[in-house]
């Protein structure tokens, strides 16, 4: 018995608005020749947009084809309108980002967005004209004075809001994103209810005592629901770390451009003085003890006394000769004449006494700050010796091999002075070493005026050991000691001996009939090595 089938049914009329197209099924198979004859005119291209329905199972398909409007194009935006900025405006922005204006305390983007800040605020107050923004203070000193605000505060506050910011957040469950949500929501706020009173403390401090580079990080903790809630422990352990190695950079950037914390305490500054301090101590002698206050005229001897304390000193001197004791009394002798701000000759006698006696001790220290404020007060035309201290100064300046400040020394001399016994002495020296004539070096040597000698002890031993290698070169195998002691200053021949013996040439040294020969041809390597060394190193202590 053969099965019944359903006849087809014929398909529902398209509903009204819809066009409607019939055409045969084509073939499954069609033949080569007739689509190379049909190539291009067969088949038609519909429209992409057209929609078909789903076919029914008839031998003829009906495809429905539902025009569709085109698709209109977006409104246009309404463009925001230009906002015109008044010229004061204006150039507050460009004081603001002027070199000159740039705080290193102060990065960049935060200086941005406080300028952005003050003006939007100023705009949205309708304050933008009532501003007078050439005596606004720029965004840089708004930050730094807030800074300072925040630092000066008490720390209870910062100590309650760091525990308020560690405290545990509630489990969220993972099966119900929403419902956890609400849940975390509810508890929050139950949460906040119970802890007012103690949280209000620390909202509070949060809200006025975070500095201005914390508050992006403590916004950015406020953001959305759905960042705040985490639901991974490891997570939060991750955040924790990385916002407390955060707060750890923080707190070393502050230290390093604010120099840690200041109290907001001050020592009041002393008032200065009307003017100089009259001295009424009648001490003659008085320890020196470096100022740290404003001296007291009760610890201050007036000029008479120091007149007295300054006779006294020149016979303690010739009598005991304690430099010690006495670069003590004279540097407190000084200091007395600088609070009073005396300055006449008598002040010149004493640092010129002052930097005779350093000399004669080889203390270039004190003798570069008498030599420094006697230059000063010659210029004021004080009488005194400037000569002679002139001739000093171009003497130190062939020690130290300080060659610019020399041509400066020369250059300063008039042609009077270069007459001068000293000051022509001192020249003499500087053109017969500049010439290599140790020779007459060496005499101008023993007849240095003054207290000159004392200043070319300090470099006569390089010389010498330069004129010896010179000697050793020229005079070959040997020559007689007496030769040395003679060319080279020495008092005696013992004294020549004892210089040679000092750089290991004992060996040098030849006891003949009635005669000390040097040895000449042997000593060259020796005494060159010794002379580099010499010259390589000069001490240049208190240099002017």
């Amino acid at each position: 018995m053969m099965p019944s089938w359903p006849t087809a049914q014929a398909p529902p009329p398209p509903p009204p608005g819809t066009q409607a197209y019939s055409y045969n099924m084509v073939p499954a198979y069609t033949a080569v020749t007739n689509v190379r004859h049909s190539f291009g005119t067969s088949y038609q291209t519909h429209d992409s947009s057209a929609h078909y329905s789903q076919p029914y199972h008839s031998q003829t398909q009906t495809v429905t084809h539902q025009a569709t409007p085109p698709p209109q194009p977006p409104p246009a935006t309404a463009e925001p309108p230009k906002v015109e900025w008044p010229d004061s405006v204006r150039r507050y922005v460009q004081r603001s980002f002027l070199p000159s204006n740039m705080d290193p305390a102060v990065d960049r983007k935060e200086m941005e967005d406080k300028l952005k800040e003050i003006i939007s605020s100023a705009k949205d107050d309708n304050t933008m004209m009532s501003i007078d923004w050439d005596e606004m203070p720029l965004p840089q000193t708004i930050i730094r004075t807030e800074r300072g605000n925040n630092l000066m505060s008490n720390g209870f506050s910062q100590a309650v809001a760091t525990q308020v910011h560690h405290i545990p957040r509630p489990s969220v469950p993972l099966y119900s994103p929403a419902k956890a949500s609400f849940d975390v929501t509810l508890s929050n706020r139950h949460h906040n209810s119970k802890k007012r009173k103690s949280s209000d403390i620390a909202d509070d401090a949060r809200s006025s005592n975070t500095p201005p580079w914390r508050s992006n990080n403590h916004n950015h903790n406020q953001g959305s629901l759905k960042e705040r809630t985490s639901f991974s422990p490891d997570k939060r352990r991750y955040d924790d770390a990385k916002a407390s190695k955060s707060q750890t950079k923080l707190e070393k950037r502050q230290r390093r451009f604010d120099g840690g914390y200041q109290s907001a305490y001050r020592s009041p500054s002393p008032e200065p003085s009307a003017g100089p301090v009259i001295g009424t101590c009648m001490e003659l002698e008085k320890r020196y003890l470096r100022l740290t206050a404003a001296p007291k005229p009760s610890a201050v001897r007036p000029e008479s006394v120091l007149q007295q304390t300054l006779e006294l000193l020149k016979k303690k001197w010739k009598r005991e000769g304690n430099y010690a004791y006495i670069c003590d009394q004279f540097k407190s002798l000084r200091q007395d004449l600088t609070v009073q701000r005396i300055k006449n000759d008598f002040t010149v006698t004493v640092y010129e006494i002052h930097a005779r006696i350093a000399l004669e001790k080889g203390d270039l220290g004190e003798y570069n700050q008498c030599q420094t404020q006697l230059r000063a007060l010659y210029k004021l035309g004080l009488k005194g010796n400037p000569t002679e201290f002139k001739a000093y100064r171009i003497l130190y300046f062939i020690h130290t091999a300080n060659r610019t400040a020399l041509n400066d020394a020369i250059a300063d001399l008039t042609s009077v002075e270069k007459d001068e016994h000293a000051i022509r002495h001192a020249l003499n020296v500087r053109s017969s070493l500049a010439l290599g004539n140790y020779h007459k070096f060496f005499q101008l040597y023993l007849e240095t005026p003054n207290m000159g000698a004392y200043l070319m002890d300090m470099f006569v031993g390089r010389e010498r050991l330069a004129a010896l290698c010179n000697i050793c070169k020229a005079y070959k195998p040997d020559v007689k000691l007496r030769f040395i002691t003679e060319e080279l200053g020495f008092e005696s021949d013992a004294e020549a001996c004892q210089f040679i013996v000092d750089y290991s040439g004992q060996d040098l040294l030849q006891q003949k009939d009635d005669y000390i020969i040097f040895q000449t041809g042997k000593a060259g390597l020796l005494f060159e090595s010794a002379r580099s060394e010499a010259f390589r190193k000069v001490d240049i202590k208190g240099q002017i």
